[in-house]
């Protein structure tokens, strides 16, 4: 889509947070803006236009142009990434899953759009880290999103402790990911780390027919064993 004005829009465009997420997570604007767009910048080609396919059916794949971002991509390709914009075409950023720019590579792009001049429009889509703290029962008006934590076991022990302290000091929820093949080991130091008071939230296949989420102090969770092996997840613990 090509806009009179010089310079095209670039969209955030958010995607399901698995194949069986349920249908009404997805707003009828992100398919329209589908509908509209041939120019997009995603993680992978092949699951980006299988997601396109899914959502619009109609449209020819064709005419679809990709640039690829990921952990492979070069900064210094990026701004070029954003010529079709700059030549008058409305682009969309899609993310893998979930929202564009939150834990995804995408807010690289989203920065050089503004450097740019190039106006971003966000479109509403489902994001696990929000509706797992949504869910928790925690501090909703003061948390912290940290990521991953570190990977050797004695800096993850220090973060850990570190982070309850200040969660116990801020009233502040903490807010973590996991590779999810390492959710369990990671279940397993929260536990080990965290005083039995403290409260751990797990928000494991968010919007999926399989969703589970759960709020319990580490005392509970230390007689409970949910599933969660390779299975997307997220953590958010506070101290009280």
């Amino acid at each position: 889509m090509k806009n009179q004005t010089n310079t095209g829009k670039l969209y955030l465009l958010p995607a399901p947070l698995g194949e069986d997420a349920h249908s009404e997570t997805m707003p009828i604007s992100v398919k329209n803006k589908i509908e509209e767009l041939n120019y997009y910048i995603a993680e992978n080609e092949k699951t980006a236009r299988r997601y396109i396919k899914k959502i619009a059916s109609e449209k020819p794949q064709p005419e679809l142009k990709f640039w690829i971002l990921n952990k492979h991509t070069e900064t210094s390709e990026i701004p070029s990434f954003l010529e079709a914009c700059l030549n008058g075409n409305d682009m969309g950023l899609l993310s893998e899953a979930g929202c564009p720019g939150i834990a995804d590579p995408g807010a690289d792009v989203v920065r050089i759009a503004h450097e740019k001049g190039i106006q971003v429009v966000p479109l509403v889509g489902p994001s696990s880290i929000l509706l797992t703290m949504m869910s928790s029962g925690m501090n909703g008006q003061n948390f912290a999103f940290h990521g991953y934590l570190p990977i050797d076991k004695h800096e993850k022990k220090q973060e850990i402790k570190r982070l309850e302290r200040i969660s116990l000091e801020q009233n502040q929820a903490q807010i973590f990911i996991e590779t999810p093949y390492r959710n369990e080991k990671f279940f397993e130091d929260l536990k080990q780390n965290l005083h039995s008071s403290t409260l751990l939230c797990i928000g494991c296949d968010v919007t999926l027919t399989t969703e589970y989420i759960k709020t319990q102090t580490i005392s509970q969770w230390k007689k409970t064993k949910p599933d969660l092996h390779k299975k997307p997840a997220i953590f958010i613990f506070q101290r009280e």
